[in-house]
């Protein structure tokens, strides 16, 4: 059964690097609007799709057009020229491949930071992250996430912590912020069951007029004008896309990038100042890291949907500029030539689940046939015996521990064995350096540069909304 909303089909409306590490802290230079700009945005939807490499996005487009009948919502605003475009360098202060922590922490703070901080400078500067500023300014705030709502990307907008692995801590410093919609996974840090502390911060945020549900009915359930919303839906991170839109017993009663990001918008729209949200497709760059195809393309492309809610919101507002990016890029996946390239990757149109899915399900009694018919039920295509063969050999030799680890899990030979099924490739499992697409739509993103830096987005963000003055 297809997920709920899931990939909607609706128009829109209308519509230098130096050589050293020292040398990528640099001055930013605020931008000024251009002459001609005569409004300012009263709200910015700032999309990541986390870890994007272009051969992501690419993909993405290409499965769109295949499978669902139209080019991706993103693509779309590139060939339609609705959309500003530029490139951005995505270094650290300490290195040219950054983490998500430094690489968010340059939008949220305005200065590069070392990777694994959260707007936590090495010379103590410790800069207050952009959230906290646009709700001084009398916005509305809030982030939403596929991953834990304490992971790096969205803490990096919301607080200043000396690492990201704090996120225990994090959901701690949550509390006192009061920001208006919170939705991710990350049950983890927050019920006391699970927590190493015992501390029962749920608790903690009813008592202090927070709404805390847990499931897309209690989410649906909240009256209109509820706010704040701290919203934890998973242990840890949510369910891919590709697992959950043909099993709804998959992730049942978790709401999708999509539905948040309606509901968030829904929420905040009516904020006499205006709103400022992040929308994270935080799986994009955990299916990179697992060399996930699957995991991949699916999440990718919900979070193309996320786009489609928030571009229609724009082009009916008037008053909202969209940002679209990613952090860096990570394994520099694509499609890669041969003479069956278009049916092999047709193939996945029908796929039914992850690769995380196809190896946590795996015991270390596995046989052959039955790996080949997981996958085949999983993947659409059927492997020779010598392939499945790689894989059941690796298992049996897996420690106890090994199964409820997934570092320790056969995801690069997988992986590996898969391209001669999909003809997708991949050039790593961790980020790479790369330059990555940034794309603006509506007022403030005539201000865009054909190259930016990723500190830059920082100020940028404070003009196009008109209150850099307030924090100079």
């Amino acid at each position: 059964m297809k997920r709920r909303n899931f990939f909607r089909n609706t128009a829109l409306a209308a519509l230098g690097v130096g050589i050293a590490p020292a040398a990528f802290s640099g001055v930013v230079n605020t931008p000024t609007l251009s002459k001609g700009s005569k409004r300012k945005a009263k709200n910015i939807i700032f999309m990541v799709s986390d870890g994007m490499s272009m051969g992501t996005l690419t993909m993405a487009d290409f499965m769109s057009r295949r499978m669902l009948g139209y080019t991706s919502h993103w693509v779309d605003l590139m060939q339609s020229s609705k959309a500003k475009r530029g490139l951005m360098e995505t270094c650290s202060a300490d290195s040219l491949v950054t983490d998500s922590a430094a690489g968010g922490s340059a939008w949220g703070g305005g200065v590069r930071v070392n990777n694994g901080r959260l707007n936590w400078a090495e010379d103590g500067n410790h800069p207050t992250p952009i959230l906290q500023k646009f709700q001084k300014a009398g916005k509305a705030v809030g982030c939403v996430t596929t991953v834990p709502i304490t992971h790096a990307t969205p803490a990096s907008f919301c607080v200043n912590n000396e690492s990201r692995r704090n996120q225990a801590e994090i959901a701690q410093q949550y509390l006192d912020l009061k920001f208006d919609v919170m939705l991710g996974g990350g049950l983890e840090y927050f019920e006391a069951s699970r927590r190493a502390d015992q501390l029962d911060l749920l608790a903690q945020y009813k008592a202090a007029a927070y709404h805390t549900p847990k499931s897309l009915d209690e989410l649906k359930a909240l009256p209109k004008d509820q706010k704040p919303v701290m919203g934890v839906f998973h242990e840890s991170a949510l369910p891919y896309s590709v697992d959950t839109r043909m099993d709804s017993t998959i992730g049942k009663g978790v709401p999708s990038l999509s539905e948040m990001t309606q509901f968030a918008i829904d929420r905040m729209q009516h904020q006499s100042e205006g709103f400022v949200l992040q929308v994270e497709g935080g799986k994009v760059d955990w299916a990179a890291h697992g060399n996930d195809v699957g995991g991949l393309i699916f999440d990718q492309l919900e979070f193309d949907a996320a786009l489609r809610v928030a571009l229609d919101f724009a082009a009916s507002d008037g008053n909202t500029l969209i940002i679209v990016t990613t952090d860096h890029g990570n394994a520099n996946p694509g499609l890669f030539y041969g003479k069956n390239a278009d049916a092999n990757f047709d193939l996945m149109q029908k796929m039914r689940h992850s690769n995380d899915w196809v190896l946590k399900g795996l015991s270390r009694n596995l046989t052959i046939p039955e790996f080949v018919d997981r996958v085949h039920y999983a993947h659409n295509y059927k492997l020779t015996r010598d392939d499945a063969s790689v894989i059941v050999d690796f298992v049996k030799e897996l420690p106890d521990d090994a199964f409820n680890n997934e570092y320790k899990l056969p995801f690069k030979q997988f992986a590996e064995i898969q391209k001669r099924y999909t003809s997708v490739g991949w050039a790593d499992m961790h980020h790479s350096g790369d330059f990555v697409e940034l794309t603006m739509f509506g007022p403030g993103s005539e201000m865009l540069q054909p190259f930016v830096k990723n500190y830059e987005l920082h100020d940028f963000m404070l003009v196009a909304a008109d209150v850099a003055t307030q924090w100079k």
